[in-house]
């Protein structure tokens, strides 16, 4: 089993960058594969990057090119460096995990963060 925890989200502007992190408690930390999404009032869950334990990387449409996921095994850390951000990003961001490979389905994941606020100003 493992807890996850996500940090990083404020309020920027428009074009601004960010770092969440998300920290991971419990064994076998390379076992996982660790996923961002996002979620805004009133819509789905969207899948935004997802990182294998073997470092392949996979990303949402809307923020390939801006957005790019890495991880620390030795920090048990996943990180979602963002940038160029823009408005339409502004969500609450998830981080979870799953054993095995990745996967942009949200359901595949067992564990997830409590999640973290990023706003975006125009």
């Amino acid at each position: 089993q493992v807890q996850l925890m996500e940090s990083g989200g404020r309020l920027v502007e428009a074009g601004a960058s960010l770092r969440l992190s998300c920290e991971a408690s419990g064994q076998y930390f390379r076992a996982y594969s660790i996923g961002w999404f996002r979620q805004n009032s009133g819509k789905e869950r969207e899948f935004v990057a997802a990182i294998s334990g073997g470092n392949t990387t996979a990303y949402g449409e809307s923020v390939k090119g801006r957005f790019t996921c890495s991880r620390d095994n030795g920090k048990s850390t996943v990180y979602l460096a963002m940038n160029n951000l823009k408005p339409e990003d502004t969500a609450i961001y998830y981080c979870a995990a799953k054993v095995g490979l990745r996967s942009d389905n949200r359901s595949h994941y067992a564990y997830w963060g409590q999640g973290t606020q990023v706003t975006i100003s125009s």
